[in-house]
């Protein structure tokens, strides 16, 4: 039973195609780690755009996983780049999000042998 990640959703939009879901798997084990790196590199140069850049490309995916915690403090990262904030107050969210990814690639990793 995943514990940091839920497939519901993505199951409810393509009509229980397992093939899609592993899709989605595959998008997130991938592409989001290398989307995370760019996160944090972009709020160590205080870089909003290439930080935006990469939240937005990983919501969705956060979303369809069912990551509800993990997509709101994207949606706070998000937000700081639109307002340009300082970089002590985001790098605590940013360290969160990034711990509930890890845990989901993790349980990813081992619930579909990757």
């Amino acid at each position: 039973m995943a514990l940091h990640y839920n497939l519901s959703k993505v199951y409810e939009i393509s009509d229980n195609d397992t093939e899609f879901a592993q899709q989605v798997i595959t998008l997130f084990v991938e592409e989001v780690p290398l989307e995370m790196k760019s996160i944090k590199e972009g709020i160590a140069e205080k870089d909003y755009s290439k930080t935006y850049a990469s939240s937005h490309k990983i919501k969705p995916t956060l979303d369809l996983l069912g990551m509800d915690l993990a997509y709101e403090e994207n949606l706070q990262i998000m937000e700081w780049t639109k307002s340009q904030g300082k970089k002590k107050e985001i790098k605590e969210i940013f360290k969160s999000l990034k711990e509930h990814v890890d845990n989901a690639l993790k349980e990813v990793k081992k619930d579909y042998n990757l």
